[in-house]
């Protein structure tokens, strides 16, 4: 989205206030220039699902092209206080901020990519300061698209064929929540949107008729529809259940013959409310013997992956969806829960040192190096992830090792083996000393990515009930290494 279109202003104090009080501290401790490596990632599949759909890449190019802070900024960092009355941030660090510009190599997983538990979706590599400024932002793009991509994901797999339309803007959070929901929902395998700002800026397809407002102004339903199909004869859909769905059916139908006969079509009817798989049951019936054998029938009505399941299979014949609320707020789910957890560090120069963050939690415990994700398939299918570190040599034969069940175990063939698993690199160059190194793909290559990635994965993994469990591991190395630091760091290593 291009969001300097929306905030003139610069966008360099979107970030937590820690995010400037840790790197006011990394610069005064002389820090600020010290090397980091920061991992962003998510520990749970959104939805009770068994996968997750990447997104939000593009905004995150567009913010780090634009990373910097510009005299408001600073400004309005001078007349913060601490709790003495002095200021929070000497003079001399904010004049450092004035001069900070992105130096970071940055490697992400592509939009539209399937991803799971404790992969990393970007890993940022970089002065401190810098990586550690950028984490909210980051957090902030990626957790929210990320999220409704997955969730558009799931309405349109439950959809099957049949086009799914975003009508969520009304109830989004806010003007820009809006439209990275358009933009995710479209990622995720929506066909148009309702918001026309989305349409303009995005260049998604935009998709509506009329409201109920439009019906209750004239004295009759059948008047509204007339008044509609004059105005616009070229988009008419008739909301048919302002009163009475079945004779709202019947009044749709007798307008479709008089737009007939003026050389226009009937493009439908919308059904919101009601039993949706009766009505449209009946809909098509009377649709078909008035001879509106292609005339489609859209229903909307607070749905979601659950309740469009349901729908088809009561034999539903509705053949457009809108779904507005349940899509573009996660309904269910408000966040991802995606974190940004230092991995390593070194001194300009030197060796790395992993860092590692324990927890009583084991699942909230980090995974410490430079990570990089390795997906194996087998034909057109999905197989298995493994999660390693590239400073690191891999360890033969390749053994994935299940984080949250150590006793969890799949070996990998590779490479001498009789039947090696072909494979690829999910982390690719983004940028390179601030630069941006790769050129990005545009929406509908996004978009068909999302929709391939879908195909590739195995049918159980897609399930809404108890899905399968895709296999994601640490490289056993990896996974030595890390138990390793845990015992270090707990003083059980004796």
């Amino acid at each position: 989205m291009p969001t300097h279109t929306l905030y003139r202003p610069s966008l360099g104090l979107l970030t937590d206030l820690y995010e400037l009080t840790m790197a006011h501290g990394y610069w005064k401790t002389g820090l600020a220039q010290r090397e980091a490596v920061f991992n962003l990632f998510f520990r749970e599949n959104p939805f009770g699902g068994g996968y997750t759909v990447a997104c939000g890449l593009a905004d995150v190019v567009e913010l780090l092209e634009q990373f910097g802070f510009d005299d408001q900024d600073l400004g309005y960092l001078s007349t913060l206080r601490g709790a003495d009355g002095q200021p929070l941030f000497e003079p001399a660090f904010l004049e450092h901020l004035a001069r900070l510009r992105l130096s970071c190599d940055i490697d992400a997983i592509a939009e539209g990519t399937a991803v799971f538990p404790n992969e990393p979706l970007l890993r940022v590599q970089g002065p401190l300061i810098e990586a550690q400024i950028l984490e909210s932002p980051l957090l902030n793009i990626i957790n929210f698209q990320t999220l409704i991509a997955t969730k558009a994901a799931r309405v349109c797999s439950a959809a099957g064929e049949d086009p799914v339309l975003e009508f969520g803007l009304r109830r989004a959070q806010g003007i820009d929540g809006a439209l990275a929901a358009s933009r995710a929902a479209y990622i995720g395998g929506c066909a148009a949107t309702s918001n026309v700002l989305a349409g303009r800026l995005l260049g998604i397809p935009v998709s509506g008729t009329h409201a109920h407002s439009w019906v209750m102004l004239f004295d009759s339903e059948i008047e509204a529809f007339e008044a509609y199909a004059e105005a616009m004869p070229n988009n008419c859909t008739f909301l048919v259940d302002t009163y009475d769905s079945l004779q709202g059916i019947d009044h749709a139908i007798e307008v479709g013959r008089r737009l007939s006969s003026r050389g226009h079509e009937l493009l439908g009817i919308r059904l919101d409310s009601g039993d949706l798989a009766f009505l449209s049951d009946e809909a098509r019936r009377r649709l078909d013997a008035a001879g509106f054998t292609e005339a489609t029938i859209a229903a909307s009505s607070d749905l979601d992956e659950r309740i469009i399941t349901s729908l088809k299979q009561q034999g539903a014949k509705i053949n457009v969806w809108g779904v507005g609320t349940r899509l573009v707020t996660g309904h269910e789910q408000p966040a991802l829960g995606g974190v940004y957890k230092l991995a390593a560090s070194r001194d300009p120069g030197g060796s790395w040192r992993p860092k590692i963050k324990l927890s009583e939690q084991a699942a909230k415990i980090s995974t410490p190096g430079r990570l990089q994700v390795r997906r194996f398939s087998n034909g057109p299918t999905f197989v298995a992830d493994m999660i390693y570190e590239v400073d690191r040599p891999l360890q033969t034969p390749w053994t994935i090792v299940d984080p949250t069940d150590i006793t969890r175990r799949r070996l990998i063939p590779a490479a001498g083996d009789p039947d090696p698993l072909p494979f690829e690199e999910l982390l690719q160059p983004l940028f390179r000393r601030g630069k941006r190194v790769a050129k990005g793909p545009d929406l509908a290559q996004i978009r068909h990515r999302t929709r391939e990635q879908m195909a590739q994965l195995h049918a159980g993994i897609k399930r809404f009930v108890n899905p399968h469990s895709y296999p994601v591991g640490l490289e056993k190395g990896l996974h030595r290494f890390k138990t390793e630091m845990i015992l270090a760091a707990r003083g059980l290593d004796r």
